[in-house]
């Protein structure tokens, strides 16, 4: 049986914005999947499995931030990339925490968010095991 590979779950409304960053998450050799919202992703059976989350904050219904903050209030300490086109500068202090591995505005490098994304990995995202 093959060893799973970290799960890079990507929350984002924008459906363009979601499947470029599925495609270079998978040319990566990442698994990854979609969600449009954040509802999808909490009712998904992927939570447990995600060794980084990459969210969009400003989200019709749940924002990405809320997101965060309901993972974190139910256990679970989820790497996180925080991305958004309306940067607002009073939202960073708050919502960089101890497992907040990245903010970035829209448009951003690959490269910006490969490292990001690395980042989140070593922090432990990838051994997610019941130990």
């Amino acid at each position: 049986m093959p060893t799973k590979k970290p799960l890079i779950a990507i929350v984002d409304d924008d459906e363009p914005m979601r499947a470029a960053i599925k495609g270079l998450m998978r040319s990566m050799g990442f698994d990854a999947e979609t969600f449009s919202s954040a509802d999808d992703f909490l009712k998904s059976p992927h939570i447990r499995r995600t060794g980084c989350l990459v969210t969009d904050i400003n989200m019709p219904g749940m924002s990405g931030l809320d997101l965060h903050r309901r993972l974190v209030a139910s256990g679970e300490s989820i790497p996180t990339v925080f991305i958004t086109a309306f940067p607002e500068k009073n939202v960073r202090p708050t919502a960089l925490g101890g497992d907040i591995v990245g903010f970035l505005t829209k448009p951003f490098g690959e490269q910006v968010l490969l490292d990001c994304i690395l980042s989140a990995l070593s922090l432990g995202g990838q051994g997610k095991s019941g130990s």
